[in-house]
């Protein structure tokens, strides 16, 4: 059969024709979707079937992908019934183009609006290339389409105390000039497009930060299987595509490779001096930057849901629910203590995450070691939230430290990757902290779709309830617990001045 493209396939291969070859000839070589990213897509479903509501007198097209034929004619039949206010995956087909429209809606009785439904907050570039070739193909198959709109979420909505307005949940762009902008360019995109399905093997295409951009790709570990260890786009953090260009333009594919004078930054040339060092990079400022952070200290870690439909009155839109908090005491006697919290979902969990977060660190002065401003953020919101625990919460905030960019301006090694994430830094430098026996919450995406599991009442069983919570506060006592050996590792490894950049061993 001669290939087709979906508006799916097409943003692909705009973003790259290998990985649009490779998806349609051989889906099998990329990674699965990680839980966190399943739940992304399961949530623009919900997102998707939550915007007919929108609409009147909406008709689904229930056919499956693969009844493609069928799909067409019963949209065709649904247009011509003028009770029919809406149509829901309408089918069409042009110039080996096949899609669904999510919503076509009657603004006339031979006239249609276009309506693209996404699960941002605004109005993408990528948006614009799915509803552009959605036009080609409508227009193509002699629809009048006088309206074209983007339907995406709008931040700005606050549930309300009797639950979700759909009209108001949505916000709703015109995009009729920016796809009119986009279509002259489409036809041939298309023709180049179906040339590359047509290919019997797949386009070389070099990796580089595209491959990440607008989307992660899934055949990442194929495509990079052959790269050296020292490879710059799997080594250097915060690689920018034109950076990688003067690289490629210079020869350059490995980290080791790099010439002294090549612009880089800090981070950048630290991960360089770590390879060429063959291991552990430290800067002198070390101990001075260490030397507000304790022992004694608290550390401190929180867990978040932020979905799109707000589960409680008052929020809005990708809210940052906190559900959770993890602390781990270090004391003047080098006792460990650890505490820990985790709400029941059933109603809004900030006011008790706040109370008993506030009461186990009351009376304490010791810093509070974080990883990343994102606690410190999460607190002014709850500040914002709770006005009567404000000055409390702004005194807790004052005592944060955060580890995240000490390391990073201070510490380079090979094995982290081009990350400073916590699981990837952590079990380098303390090789005690260990993630890989974790069982079902394992990272941060899937400890919050889990907490809105939780929220929904979506487990079958009050066994499997208890199951989720026990994997939850695992998760989040290792996240604290890794914070205080890390901070006991970096306190062993201090050099002065005379052995800054010396090779130090783990």
């Amino acid at each position: 059969m001669p290939a087709t493209l979906s508006k799916s396939k097409y943003v692909v291969g705009l973003q790259c024709p290998r990985r649009l070859w490779l998806s349609c000839h051989d889906p099998d070589l990329g990674t699965p979707p990680t839980a966190s990213l399943q739940a992304v897509f399961d949530q623009g479903v919900e997102i998707g079937r939550r915007a007919r509501e929108v609409f009147a007198d909406g008709v689904l097209v229930d056919e499956e992908a693969w009844e493609h034929g069928q799909a067409t004619a019963r949209t065709r039949q649904l247009m011509a019934d003028g009770n029919v206010g809406a149509i829901f995956e309408a089918a069409f087909e042009h110039a080996g183009v096949r899609v669904r429209v999510d919503v076509l809606e009657r603004v006339a009785p031979r006239a249609w609006g276009l309506r693209e439904v996404k699960q941002g907050t605004s109005v993408k570039d990528y948006y614009l290339d799915d509803a552009a070739v959605q036009r080609f193909v409508l227009e193509g198959a002699g629809v009048r389409l006088p309206s074209i709109e983007i339907m995406h979420v709008d931040r700005e909505y606050v549930r309300g105390a009797d639950g979700i307005d759909w009209r108001r949940f949505f916000r709703r762009a015109d995009v009729a000039a920016e796809t009119a902008s986009l279509l002259p360019d489409v036809p041939a995109r298309v023709r180049e497009l179906l040339r590359v399905l047509a290919k019997r093997s797949a386009p070389d295409v070099e990796p580089s930060p595209h491959c990440s951009h607008p989307y992660d790709c899934q055949f990442w570990a194929h495509c990079t299987a052959a790269k050296p260890v020292d490879w710059i786009v799997g080594g250097l953090p915060a690689l920018t595509c034109e950076r990688f260009d003067r690289m490629r333009a210079a020869g350059i594919e490995r980290i080791s490779e790099i010439p002294d004078d090549f612009p880089l930054g800090q981070a950048q040339a630290r991960v360089r001096a770590a390879w060429l060092a063959g291991g552990l990079y430290l800067e002198p400022g070390l101990a001075a930057a260490l030397r507000r952070t304790g022992p004694p200290a608290d550390y401190l870690d929180f867990e978040t849901a932020f979905p799109a439909i707000p589960l409680y009155a008052g929020m809005r839109p990708y809210d940052q629910v906190p559900f959770q908090w993890s602390l781990h005491r270090l004391d003047a006697n080098g006792r460990l203590l650890h505490r820990e919290f985790l709400a029941d979902g059933l109603t809004d969990p900030r006011p008790e995450f706040a109370r008993t977060l506030l009461a186990a660190l009351r009376h304490r002065r010791a810093p509070i070691l974080v990883w990343s401003s994102f606690e410190s953020n999460r607190l002014a919101e709850l500040a914002a939230a709770l006005p009567e625990h404000a000055a409390e919460i702004a005194a807790v905030r004052s005592r944060l430290v955060d580890l995240l960019p000490i390391v990073r301006s201070h510490v380079g090694h090979p094995e982290f990757g081009g990350s400073f994430s916590l699981k990837q830094v952590a079990p380098v430098l303390a090789p005690s902290v260990d993630y890989d026996d974790l069982d079902g919450v394992s990272e941060g995406g899937e400890a919050s779709r889990a907490l809105i599991g939780l929220a929904l009442g979506a487990f079958g069983s009050a066994e499997e309830e208890a199951s989720v919570r026990r994997a939850l506060l695992e998760y989040c006592r290792r996240d604290t617990l890794a914070l205080v050996e890390l901070h006991r590792a970096l306190g062993q490894r201090q050099p002065g001045p005379a052995t800054a950049g010396r090779r130090a061993r783990r």
